[in-house]
């Protein structure tokens, strides 16, 4: 299986260098800095579950592309979705299957609309990484793991296929019949944990230190959950559970990578993680009270980032 994998950042280089220490065939397709520095110092990953060093790893620049892969890994910010759509079309063949694990659900619309639904997966991923100074992916937490599936919920022929060429590599591959409903239940969370963390500009353990932080918590997860019930999509009192016990953890140092993008003056996924919320919902202006707030807030940032540049 001959798997394009877009981008080598802490995500992309991560699972695709995985992919790549297990023996598939990976190419990279990164920008000309980035491809530089793999054929420099090769990509690396440093992790508990074991370092792995890889040198000169196959890359490829927009303009090049010239063939069909089979999957394409798909792990980029939502914000720069539509020009990677633009250099990663020449890739797309008749039997490309492509597997995105961005959060939320905007980006299924704008995949399906250039290359139609028959070739889009749903997935996501769940990992903390970054990349350091020298361009290392480093592992920051136990979990890495890639789940996907046929949105139909059919086990087909292509996701054996993928999962069993995952099962080669170093991370958690896992196959669901019930990947539209995983992914409403992560992007219900997400939104809850970076609205209220850039909201408040703090971790939630000190939020919950804070009077009327644990309420306007819940009020913010309860307003996703009620988008996501109007979408047929409700998660289940066992998933609302576990959401509330890591919204309101004290002394947890959580926070949304928003916030920490935020807080580096860096571009956001406002409105493909709180905004589409909003717009998938057929709430009265006055509903929603704390998603509303969210994100006024978070567009408040955007305007003066902009106008700061």
């Amino acid at each position: 299986m001959r798997i394009l994998v877009i981008g080598a950042g802490a995500t992309g280089g991560y699972f695709g260098g995985r992919l790549l220490e297990s023996g598939q065939d990976v190419t990279f397709l990164v920008r000309e800095k980035r491809a530089a520095q793999l054929a420099e110092h090769g990509l690396v990953i440093r992790s508990s579950f074991g370092d792995a060093s890889m040198a000169n790893p196959p890359t490829v620049q927009a303009g090049e592309l010239r063939e069909a892969y089979d999957l394409i890994l798909l792990s980029c910010k939502a914000y720069h979705l539509p020009q990677v759509i633009d250099d990663m079309d020449p890739a797309v063949g008749p039997q490309t299957v492509i597997l995105p694990v961005l959060n939320g659900m905007r980006h299924l619309d704008l995949l399906d609309a250039r290359f139609g639904p028959q070739r889009v997966l749903g997935g996501q991923c769940v990992i903390a990484a970054t990349l350091d100074a020298e361009g290392n992916v480093r592992h920051l937490n136990q979990s890495h793991s890639v789940t996907f599936g046929e949105r139909d919920g059919s086990r087909s022929e292509r996701v054996e296929r993928i999962l069993a060429s995952m099962s080669k590599a170093k991370f958690e591959p896992r196959l669901s019949t019930t990947i539209l409903q995983d992914m409403w239940d992560k992007w219900v969370f997400l939104a809850s944990l970076a609205g209220i963390t850039c909201l408040m500009r703090a971790p939630v353990g000190d939020i919950m230190a804070a009077p009327g932080g644990e309420q306007a918590t819940l009020q913010l997860l309860e307003d996703c959950r009620g988008v996501a019930e109007h979408n047929g999509r409700a998660p289940s009192g066992a998933v609302m559970e576990r959401a509330r016990g890591v919204l309101t953890e004290r002394g947890s140092a959580l926070s949304a990578s928003m916030m920490r993008d935020l807080e580096q003056g860096g571009a956001i996924e406002a409105d493909h993680i709180v905004g589409d919320l909003l717009a998938r919902s057929d709430a009265a202006a006055d509903a929603l009270p704390m998603l509303r707030t969210a994100y006024a807030h978070l567009k408040a940032y955007e305007v003066r980032r902009m106008r700061g540049r």
